[in-house]
Formats: C-alpha cells, structure tokens, sequence
C-alpha cells in the first residue's frame, strides 16, 4: 500500500428528485451485513524491492552515467574491488529419472575412481545406474558415481549447451546436474538472462557486476553446488543465452565485486522499484539490517512499463483462503512502512479477525508485481427492511482506494446511471442519506470494477379507516399506483385471513365491502417490481 491516505469524503447526488447528503459516517459499518466485497489491487514495482532496480540502473544508463555510479547510487556506502573467487557450480538438473548428455565433439567422463574414458560424439542417455558405453564399447558400462562430463572441441550439452564441465550424481534415486564453470563464464549465461542485451552498456556492467557480487555472496557453504539456476539464485541459461554485448559487459568489468566493509556485498536487484527502493527490512519483515541494503528514491525508473499497475480485481473467496479469516471475508486491514510496501495484512471476517500475514506470502499467493501496492475495497451494506416512501435512510458500505468511487443505481427498468461520487473516512466506511421514490438497487464503480449489487426496497404508505355504517373498509395507497391490488385482511388467532380485495384507483385510494365485525384489520400492498409489500397500521373495531 502507498502511503496516501486511502480516505473518501462523500459527495452524492441522488436519484431524482432524491436527497443527498453529504459528510462522513454516521454510524459504524455492520459486517454481517456487507455484501460480497470487491477487492481491488493497484501497485507499483515489480520485485521485492532491494538493491538496485535494473529499469532505473537503464534510466541512468540513458542519463549518460556510468555503471559505477549507478552501483554507488542503489548500495550506499560501498565500493568497487576483486572478486575472491574464479568458479561456480550451479544445479542445472535435479530429481530426473533419466538425463542425456551429449556433444558435436568426442567428449569424456571422469567416474568416482578418477578414471577417465572416452565418449563419442552424439547423444548419451544416463539412468541412476550410472552406464554407460565408453571407449567404443558396445555394451554400456556401470561406472563409479559421480561422473564428470569434460567437453572435447565442443561444449557438453544436457538440455542446453554449457561451458565447463557438468558432474552428475545420484541423490534419493534420482540423477541431479551440476554445471562447474569459470565465474566469468557464468555470468555470460546470467547476465542477458536477467537484463536485455540491448540495453546501454553501462547498464549491462552495472547488470554484470552485480551478478558477479551477489553469485560470490549467496554460495552455498558445504553443499554439492553454490547456486540454482534460477529466480532461487540467479536465471542462468548456459551458452544459447549468451548475447556479444553483455559477454563485453561481463569482460569490461571481470574481476569486480560490490564490496562493504572489505567484504562482497549481497547485491540483491530486481526489475522495476516502483519510484522508491526497499530496506531489507521494509521489504522482509524480520530480517537484520544492512547498511548498504536501504531504500533509496529511484528517479529514472518511470520509464519501466511496471512502474505502475492494475487494477486486478479479486473476490473475496480469493482473499479469503489466503488469509484464513473466520466466518465471511469483508474487509482487510494493512500496515505500511518507510519504503512504501506493506508490512503486514489482516483479514477481517463476519466471525472476527484472521491471523497477520506476511506481506512475501501474500504476494506470492496471488501472483502480485511487488508489495508496493493500494489495497482497496468496494462494498455496501444490505438494508434490514424496506424504507418507507417519503423517508429517507442511511446507505452505508466501504469505498476504501487513492480515488473516489461512483455510486451507480438503478431502478425496476432502467439502466445503471450515476448518483455521484463517494470517499469514506479513514477507514473507507461512508453513509449517505438517501431517499429513493422506488425500489432502487445500488452499487459502487470503480473504472471498470463494479461491487456486488444491494436491493433497497421501497414500501408505499398504505392507510385503512372504516367506512360509515360499518359495511366497507377504504384507504389510500401512496404514491398511487393505479391498479395496485389491496389485501383487506383480519387478524384470526395469531394469522392474518385476506377476507376482501379492492383495487387502487388514479389517486390511490381504495374501498373494500366488508360486513364489519369486532376485531383486528389491516390492509396490505403485495410486492411488485417497483415497490416493495407493505401493509397499514392496524384498525381495531370495537361492539357497536
């Protein structure tokens, strides 16, 4: 959520010729009887947030500054120096029940002995026995795990080409592929994978160095490999990827790491900041700070097409099973911080509050850019009776976002119009008087979002009086609807008995023959599509 205030103050113009009325609310909002609410989601970014931003690394690139300042402006307090070490070893392959390793070149296989064996050119196919044929034999061999695959004139491919050399070995019955390969080398599959090739070049050593810093800085200590090949590291992609202007950029700056303190930095990047770079702990709660790793504006990175985004629109169902709240998902709160993200949500039910979440889960549950974002609301709540013609009463709902949203109604056969624009307080709650002349149903708009509809039903002022002599009962229906049916009806036990039925004329009024005896009566309006069922106070006949 951004840091503007997400208030709405209430300007509506009713239906005609309706009442408006204008001001915050007048009373809390009642969950239960929220309709389904709409969720909208607007952000900013894409990314977690840390480090540098690559569209605004472009951004000064085009600016004409070199990648030197660029690394200086997104990590604070650091500075440039030698890299400590010269190779990887990345996961390119895991959990597989068969690889096929191959080469347009003879080729070897180191096994787990130290013995090495010849491999013809072409496709190899390798199960977790491990056999293979090899110095031209023409039965497959069981070798000694694991086996390092050494490239002859020609790189060794397994799924793609990859320079250096790639280890296999067997892991819970299954075959996993380290590709052990120069730093340099690496970047060369890492660096167009994760920035254009056709960027300015200063952007692409800045891209360059950074990937160099955080490979070096994020190596597994003690394991079989140092990275992953992908979004859990770095995306390396091996030689397919390579592009001759960022091999330049890796070659222009080979050797050079982000430094602090003397030692590499952890170079966190990602793709658009939204305007503004994260702390490491803004951007995940719990994590110890780092003096390099905080936010920072991000002049130039307008110029990404994920600067800004949405709206994505979300049912509350959705929102529901992220946040676990109890009974039915109306509303949901969150918590900002320094660097514009959100630190915390909490979703708010029918039946209560559901636990806090994180701001990283909840991102990735429902697939957002970033957690730079405005989280807001649309939904009003349903009336508990029908309102009386003539009277008004208070429409209430949330219309929680950074713009204002348009109340739309609509009457039995009409289209939606606009009634008029409503913010709420702090909180997005809003009430508004209304008077409606006819059954009305309401509902927000925001752009092209829409909240789920509420029905208000409007009943007609119904009167009942007795007729002189006691042989007829009469009244009057308002508004007058013509040919409206009237229910003469008398209280028997605890059951109210249509005994007559008389029908409105031009003025609304109506005349029911009735033999008149002592007790309790009432008239009634059915429901119809413009009005909603009413009934008069009762008329009690007393013994002549």
């Amino acid at each position: 959520m951004t840091s503007r205030k997400l208030t709405i103050a209430l300007i509506v113009v009713l239906l005609t010729p309706v009442v408006a009325a204008a001001g915050p609310a007048k009373r809390a909002v009642e969950p239960a009887r929220l309709a389904a609410p709409t969720f909208v989601v607007e952000g900013r970014g894409w990314g977690h947030g840390i480090g540098l931003s690559q569209y605004g690394a472009l951004g000064f690139a085009r600016a004409g500054h070199g990648y030197q300042k660029i690394l200086a402006h997104y990590y604070r307090g650091t500075a440039l120096g030698p890299a400590p070490v010269r190779k990887v070893r990345v996961l390119v392959a895991t959990d597989r029940a068969t690889l096929t390793i191959s080469s347009t070149a003879p080729f070897r296989v180191k096994d787990g002995t130290g013995a090495t064996y010849e491999l013809g050119a072409g496709k190899h196919a390798l199960t977790p026995k491990l056999r293979l044929k090899v110095d031209e034999a023409t039965e497959a061999t069981s070798l000694t795990g694991p086996l390092m695959f050494m490239p002859g004139t020609q790189p060794v491919t397994l799924d793609r080409a990859y320079r250096g050399t790639i280890e296999v070995t067997v892991a819970k019955g299954k075959l996993q592929a380290i590709n052990h390969v120069g730093l340099e080398q690496y970047l060369y599959g890492v660096v167009p994978a994760e920035m254009p090739h056709t960027w300015p070049t200063e952007a692409l050593k800045a891209q360059a160095v950074v990937a160099r810093s955080y490979a070096i800085s994020h190596m597994k200590t003690g394991g079989p490999f140092d990275m992953y090949a992908d979004t859990r590291s770095q995306v390396y992609r091996g030689i397919p990827e390579e592009e001759v202007q960022t091999n330049a950029a890796v070659n222009a700056t080979a050797g050079q790491v982000v430094l602090y303190g003397g030692k590499v930095a952890s170079t966190y990047y990602h793709s658009t900041s939204g305007g503004r770079t994260a702390s490491i702990t803004d951007a995940w709660p719990g994590a110890k700070p780092v003096p390099y790793l905080v936010s920072v504006p991000d002049p130039y990175d307008s110029i990404s097409p994920h600067h800004s985004w949405g709206p994505v629109v979300f049912k509350a169902e959705q929102l529901a099973r992220v946040l676990r709240v109890p009974g039915r998902l109306v509303d949901v709160r969150v918590t900002v911080n320094g660097s514009q993200r959100i630190t915390s949500i909490v979703g708010v039910g029918t039946q209560g509050e559901g636990p806090t979440v994180d701001p990283a889960t909840f991102r990735r549950a429902l697939d957002l850019r970033s957690t730079w974002l405005v989280l807001g609301v649309l939904s009003l709540e349903r009336p508990n009776k029908p309102v009386t013609y003539g009277s008004r009463f208070q429409l209430a709902g949330l219309a929680r976002f950074g713009s204002p949203a348009t109340l739309e109604s609509r009457g039995a056969g009409e289209q939606w119009k606009s009634a008029g624009t409503v913010k709420g307080g702090a909180d997005g709650s809003f009430a508004v008087a209304l008077k409606p002349k006819a059954t009305t149903s309401y509902r927000l708009a925001l752009g092209d979002v829409r909240s789920a509809a509420v029905r208000v039903g409007v009943a007609p002022v119904v009167r009942i009086a007795a007729a002189q002599g006691r042989t007829a009962l009469r009244g009057v229906v308002k508004p007058a609807i013509p040919g409206s049916r009237v229910q003469v009806q008398r209280l028997n036990a605890f059951t109210w008995k249509t005994i007559a039925t008389a029908t409105a004329d031009q003025a609304g009024r109506w005349q029911a023959a009735v033999n008149l005896r002592p007790g309790t009566y009432r008239a009634r309006v059915p429901a119809g599509p413009i009005f909603a069922a009413a009934t008069s106070s009762v008329l009690t006949v007393s013994p002549a």
